[in-house]
């Protein structure tokens, strides 16, 4: 008789959280602040760019809570999904996490940790490429992405224990370097005339038009700007429902589930909103393109965009580069593990459901889906290869909002056609805060396919295109 794998009840709340923490922090905190920066134009703005995404993260973690506690199992959203509405929502969610959402951040993260470990190692340089073909690239930065992958790939197949070894060690390191990077911003890096500047113009906001003239903002010029920046901040403060993908390896997950996604969601959104402080305290917010300085390139044009880097440069002088590549390389790597860990649960359930490669819906001897872990990090290897993963990351935002919104709209449906499910955490607030959520994420999509077609239809587009191959793995 075959012996029957089952996962293993391991993740306390403690690990719960480290997974939360862990998924959200990569490299963008470092980075997207800049193309905010050139959007809104002004601190104030800036500020309220990242508020309103630390409250619909927030918001919708509170939410997520109570389907945490309804369906404590392995897939979490996907389940979430299937259970509100009905297997082919399900699939949809997890077929396009599985092509770009999931698989697309990997690559993206991979990738950055790529090239921050070639500021440390010049052979890792983005300027050799080995072999190339149309789309496909092959060189140092992409071996040294993809070994990166195969390696958190095989620590996972060793076990949840060890997965969680990994994500415990760096999302405490990168919490604490991260509020390092803080402490030490406000304290000694902080410029004056910066302060001045932006005080200037701290609720005066503008954008670049044609020709660099500047553009000044207000009325619903002002929202879409907003709406159109928060495509960076957004997938800064994202990946923190993946601790719902890992339920059936939680301890009491009815409980610490709810309470690890309010923790996680909570800490990161006041990191980023004081590493942003950080940034205008210590750099002026406006500059020019063709600045010969950092304090002339200000936020907006920071080089390469790496604000973090600029605004410790006045207290590390040319260490800041090699400091702040140490700090992305170890966030990216922790990122990641935590991505690889939980992706696998939801393909996991959905071919334990019929909807995807049969082999994937077992475990090894370890209690762990490792052919979904390997099939996950081939194809997030082929999204490096392809170079289309950035691309493909900016195609499925619209998407992403969507299953969102379906997510926490599905707590309103449950509520009145399933009222009878135990319910051990009711979301907080509920009707208003999913109410807040769901109308903020639909300005966001409705001004995002006003403004920015190119984000919304190819990603609406992924998303049907899961209709026939559901509708293929149901008669197969």
């Amino acid at each position: 008789m075959k012996e029957k794998h089952e996962f293993r009840k391991s993740l306390n709340l403690f690990d719960s959280t480290a997974i939360v923490i862990g998924s959200m922090i990569g490299s963008g905190i470092f980075i997207v602040s800049a193309d905010i920066a050139r959007m809104v134009g002004s601190p104030g703005w800036l500020m309220v760019v990242w508020i309103i995404t630390g409250f619909m993260t927030i918001f919708a973690a509170l939410s997520y809570g109570e389907l945490a506690g309804m369906f404590p199992k392995a897939g979490g959203q996907y389940v979430y999904l299937k259970e509100a509405y009905n297997p082919l929502t399900g699939f949809l969610y997890g077929w396009t996490l599985f092509l770009v959402i999931q698989t697309g951040t990997i690559a993206a993260v991979g990738m950055a940790f790529a090239k921050f470990m070639g500021v440390l190692i010049p052979s890792v340089s983005e300027n050799i490429i080995w072999v190339k073909a149309g789309f496909f690239k092959f060189g140092p930065v992409q071996l040294v992405a993809i070994g990166s992958l195969a390696i958190l790939t095989w620590i996972n197949t060793r076990g949840i224990k060890e997965g969680k070894k990994i994500q415990n060690f760096f999302t405490t390191g990168k919490f604490l370097l991260l509020l390092l990077f803080i402490i030490i911003g406000l304290a000694f890096a902080t410029n004056l005339s910066s302060v001045r500047l932006n005080s200037d113009i701290f609720w005066t906001p503008e954008r670049e038009g044609p020709g660099g003239v500047d553009i000044p903002l207000s009325g619903f010029a002002l929202v879409a700007a907003i709406g159109m920046a928060m495509v960076g901040s957004l997938f800064s403060s994202d990946a923190w429902n993946n601790i719902t993908f890992t339920a059936g390896e939680v301890i009491n997950p009815k409980k610490n589930i709810p309470m690890s996604l309010f923790l996680g969601t909570f800490l990161v959104t006041i990191l980023y909103l004081l590493a942003n402080v950080v940034y205008f305290t210590v750099l002026p917010l406006r500059g020019e393109p063709a600045g010969t300085d950092i304090m002339s390139k200000g936020m907006q044009y920071a080089l390469n965009d790496r604000l973090a880097t600029a605004a410790i440069s006045g207290v590390f002088g040319n260490y800041a580069v090699i400091i702040m590549a140490t700090f992305i390389v170890i966030s990216t790597f922790g990122c990641n593990n935590g991505l690889i860990l939980a992706g696998a649960r939801v393909y996991y359930a959905m071919a334990a459901d019929g909807i995807f490669f049969k082999k994937v819906g077992t475990l090894n001897s370890k209690g762990v889906p490792a052919t979904g872990l390997i099939i996950q990090g081939i194809w997030a290897g082929l999204l490096c290869l392809s170079g289309t993963y950035g691309q493909l990351l900016d195609y499925v935002v619209f998407a992403v909002l969507i299953f969102y919104v379906l997510t926490i709209l599905g707590i309103f449906f449950l509520r009145k056609n399933r009222p009878d499910i135990e319910r051990p955490y009711k979301a907080f607030g509920y009707p208003y805060i999913p109410s807040i959520y769901i109308v903020l994420a639909l300005c966001i999509m409705l001004i995002l396919l006003i403004f920015k077609p190119e984000y919304t239809w190819p990603g609406l587009f992924i998303v049907i295109l899961g209709i026939p191959v559901f509708y293929l793995w149901k008669k197969r």
